[in-house]
């Protein structure tokens, strides 16, 4: 299997969608599985959608999930250009030839005719296909108006009395009626071919064994067959992975929230994560594991284990995967992570062993590298706060006072900065006082991290250090005075 070529041909139109990089993520893990090679490819024909810079977001994507690339634009390769707006004689010249071969033709009809003719078939409830007007035309017509000028595409002439097979390496035998498939346009009016065109050429001229690709793409598949068969080639193996659905099964889309991975690393995702999350969108590993490395799915991945089902992108389970990956890399490279998060919040932090002290106390809590300025603001800047935090349930303004006095008191005189000698004295200055345990720790930390909800008062205290925690008790009981 080591000759296994496989290719994601994203379109440079904008953030890549979690859907196409699933298709990209599948791509590589059976290109890996299978020790054959990978391949971008720019698929650029489109130049009315066409956004600057596209193309590099979907490299920065990808290398940031972890996937790279055996050829491609930027790493070059044996089948240069990988970029197909730079390919334009190749697909001009094969056109040209099933024009000679009377596979194909010149259409001359007008957007307007065109749009006209689809109204009529929609009202007759017919499928809108082109009618093959153009097709009647002699030689000598379609010389003239060549030679006239005339605006003009060229379509492949389908054998509508056919049927076109194939087999699907994920749903089976799949057979599509010629009479139902257009004549597709092969060579647009302003000379770049279509997607059809160009990639059965490409796939051809590139030594693709493999074309997996999303659900939507399988009516195209008859189409790219028949052109196969009018040149002479062989095939690929196709695969069509299951559309990645909405929870309420529509298609994914931005009406349903993030759905770029670019949006996914500004909200707080780890790589890790949504590469497990991605890979388990439509396939399923021979045990009950949901927990894989790249490198271990790339191990597991098998095309005939990809579901046919639509595969429901559940945030939860995405959120699910976070949280399992936060709580489980070193805190350190944790700490790294966050960095960039506390600085968009105008936090001006560096990476210090105080940073990974902090962030160790509150890793368990963290879904999200976004929630990282909240969880650890506290820790360098003073909190503020309404005064009502400081008192527990069940007590009031009064004891509250009182136990933040003796906290500060029993901490100021504590000569060893540790959890269990603070812990000690801290429970017996409660008892002193005749009151629970609860109502001297939770003003503790309540002045410490001014949240209801935070790591413990010790673990805190011990972090923060002994000047700053009486500094911080200090400004309480002025609130409470």
């Amino acid at each position: 299997m080591s000759n296994v070529r496989v290719r994601f041909a994203p379109s440079p139109t904008g953030d890549p969608h979690v859907g196409n990089i699933r298709t990209a993520l599948f791509n590589y893990l059976y290109a890996r599985h299978t020790g054959g090679k990978f391949i971008i490819r720019i698929e650029d024909t489109d130049q009315v959608r066409l956004k600057e810079g596209s193309d590099q977001a979907i490299y920065d994507s990808l290398r940031w999930l972890g996937i790279h690339w055996d050829e491609g634009p930027d790493v070059g390769g044996p089948h240069t250009p990988y970029r197909q707006s730079e390919r334009l004689d190749l697909y001009k010249k094969h056109a040209l030839e099933l024009v000679e071969k009377g596979m194909a033709y010149y259409c001359f009809c007008s957007a307007e005719r065109l749009d006209n003719m689809r109204k009529l078939q929609e009202t007759a409830k017919k499928a809108p296909m082109y009618d093959r007007r153009c097709l009647e035309l002699t030689k000598e017509e379609v010389q003239e108006k060549l030679a006239a000028g005339e605006s003009c595409v060229i379509r492949l002439k389908v054998p509508r009395e056919k049927t076109t097979e194939f087999d699907d390496l994920i749903r089976g035998k799949v057979s599509f009626e010629n009479s139902v498939v257009d004549d597709q346009v092969l060579i647009k009016s302003d000379g770049f071919p279509t997607y059809h065109m160009a990639c059965v050429v490409d796939d051809h001229y590139m030594d693709i064994t493999h074309v997996i690709r999303a659900e939507e793409w399988i009516s195209s598949t008859p189409k790219h067959v028949i052109l196969y068969n009018a040149f002479g080639w062989n095939p690929p193996k196709f695969a069509h992975a299951p559309m990645v659905l909405a929870p309420d099964r529509s298609k994914l889309s931005k009406r349903h929230g993030a759905t770029g991975v670019k949006q996914f690393k500004e909200l707080g995702y780890l790589p890790e994560a949504l590469v497990n999350f991605l890979a388990f969108l439509g396939w399923a590993p021979q045990d009950e594991r949901e927990i894989f490395s790249l490198e271990e799915l790339a191990k597991e991945f098998e095309i005939e284990r990809v579901n046919k089902s639509g595969a429901i992108f559940d945030m939860n389970k995405l959120e699910w995967y976070n949280g399992y990956y936060i709580r489980h890399i070193e805190t350190a490279d944790l700490a790294r992570r966050i960095l960039p998060f506390l600085e968009r919040a105008g936090m001006q932090v560096e990476y210090s062993d105080y940073l990974g002290e902090c962030v160790g106390l509150v890793q368990e809590r963290m879904k999200t590298l976004l929630e990282a300025p909240e969880l650890l603001g506290f820790f360098f800047e003073a909190p503020d706060y309404d005064k009502e935090l400081l008192i527990p349930k069940k007590s009031d303004v009064e004891t509250t006072k009182l136990a933040l006095q003796k906290c500060y008191d029993v901490l100021k005189k504590l000569t060893d900065w540790s959890h269990d000698p603070m812990d000690q004295k801290l429970r017996a200055a409660a008892t002193e006082l005749g009151i629970k345990a609860g109502q001297i720790l939770w003003p503790l930390r309540a002045a410490l991290t001014g949240k209801s909800a935070s790591p413990g008062a010790f673990e805190v205290a011990l972090v923060l250090g002994k000047e700053e925690v009486l500094e911080r008790l200090q400004r309480a009981l002025l609130k409470v005075c």
